[in-house]
């Protein structure tokens, strides 16, 4: 079974192709160039490089969120688009599953973050049994100081996983039970995302068609807080 990837839920994009348990290829661009110029042509010179047709992908995995709106949106439609014309399941994957997967070998407890502004993260908490992730407490969102006043007032070791640990590195490199890893897994790969798919396709859990499933929003874009402030402020003035 081969499935495609498709991850734009943060700055990274990344896409990928896995065959059962082999890794076929994965392609990723972690630059200020928007999802909508990036996207596209890396899918297409993935399948290329690989030898791959479309018609060959059994199902695609997404990354439904949380993380950039504009990202999860321009993904989500990918996604649904070959999905649709090439009659494909969708599989869903939350950003944070996908950062933890990156951990698989790890036996501390994972926290995964995403930037969410305004001195908050999105985050969500796991662990590895017997090789299987397990989800802790689910996605959240959360203030940093919050965050990190919560793991450290118990004993447990904890991996922080996630492109916000730059962010905020410097209140964290001060807490002893808090480890952040390499730079290679601070970002969501498809690669990942596609070995949590394939779990939940075999479970048959989050399974979707292009009409069904739809991106995870924790919370109201900065766009729509203000459009409701300007017409709250508006109605006020009448």
């Amino acid at each position: 079974m081969k499935i495609l990837g498709i991850d734009t839920s943060s700055m990274a994009a990344s896409v990928s192709v896995i065959e059962d348990d082999k890794l076929i290829c994965e392609y990723t661009v972690n630059t200020k160039k928007t999802h909508s110029q990036k996207l596209m042509p890396m899918i297409e010179n993935m399948l290329k490089m690989s030898d791959l047709k479309i018609n060959e992908i059994n199902a695609i995995a997404i990354c439904v969120g949380p993380g950039s709106f504009t990202g999860l949106r321009i993904g989500m439609a990918t996604a649904k688009a070959i999905a649709h014309v090439n009659n494909l399941p969708i599989i869903g994957v939350n950003s944070m599953e996908i950062l933890a997967a990156n951990m698989d070998l790890c036996d501390k407890k994972i926290c995964s973050i995403l930037d969410a502004q305004r001195n908050q993260v999105y985050t969500a908490k796991y662990k590895f049994e017997e090789g299987k992730l397990i989800e802790i407490e689910s996605v959240d969102v959360i203030e940093i100081e919050n965050l990190l006043k919560e793991l450290s007032s118990n004993d447990d070791e904890w991996i922080l996983v996630g492109e916000a640990v730059y962010k905020y590195k410097d209140m964290i490199k001060e807490i002893q039970n808090i480890s952040i890893p390499a730079p290679s897994n601070n970002v969501t790969k498809a690669s990942s995302l596609c070995s949590v798919a394939i779990n939940k396709y075999n479970e048959n859990k989050d399974v979707h068609d292009c009409y069904t499933i739809n991106p995870m929003y924790i919370r109201k874009s900065q766009a729509e807080v203000q459009y409701e402030e300007k017409m709250k402020r508006l109605n006020n003035d009448r």
